[in-house]
């Protein structure tokens, strides 16, 4: 078995379920977007991100989840707001469709526990200031713009739903040619 055998692509997450009025915007982008090439995420898989690591060995894995437990075990359950629909990138040249999470001290301090853990570890994470988001889909080809810009207009300060964080999440993503499949490998509860 060699090295790359032994490494599991990861990412620690927060997991949300999808209510409407959520499910109902899913639905109009898939509706009103429908002639253009737009890879939506499945209601299923939304999540989170607070921490993507990539290609990282077995048995790191199993340090990051001891550090984990350790950090986050206790720091407090809390909730999110769900709010807005946008894009990254701009909208002359949109990438990601995101939903946007409005301002929450708890979540930038779980995630700088979780970051200043990994640190500490010596595990390299993103670059990058932390813009918390739900990834709604990703664009590969857009024939409307306007149509786009449209929806924009119509979610962009609407409240789509409260979520509970009480647990985090390292999950395994497993990549194949339809999409990627999120297997949780170990849950970490904040009570």
């Amino acid at each position: 078995m060699n090295r790359i055998d032994c490494m599991k692509r990861i990412f620690i997450a927060l997991k949300v379920e999808a209510e409407e009025p959520l499910l109902t915007m899913f639905s109009s982008l898939k509706s009103g977007l429908s002639k253009d090439l737009i890879k939506l995420t499945s209601p299923d898989n939304i999540h989170i991100t607070l921490a993507f690591l990539g290609n990282t060995e077995e048995k790191i894995i199993k340090n990051i989840g001891s550090m984990l437990k350790e950090k986050c075990s206790g720091s407090g359950t809390f909730e999110l707001i769900l709010k807005g629909l946008g894009v990254f990138r701009n909208l002359k040249d949109p990438r990601i469709i995101w939903t946007g999470i409005e301002h929450s001290e708890e979540l930038i301090r779980l995630n700088n526990i979780i970051i200043s853990g990994l640190n500490d570890m010596n595990i390299k994470t993103e670059d990058r200031q932390f813009n918390p988001h739900l990834t709604i889909g990703r664009i590969k080809h857009l024939n409307d713009r306007e149509k786009l810009k449209t929806l924009i207009k119509r979610f962009e300060n609407s409240e789509m739903q409260i979520i509970p964080v009480e647990e985090i999440i390292l999950y395994e993503s497993i990549l194949f040619p339809t999409g990627a499949v999120y297997k949780p490998l170990a849950k970490f509860n904040l009570e």
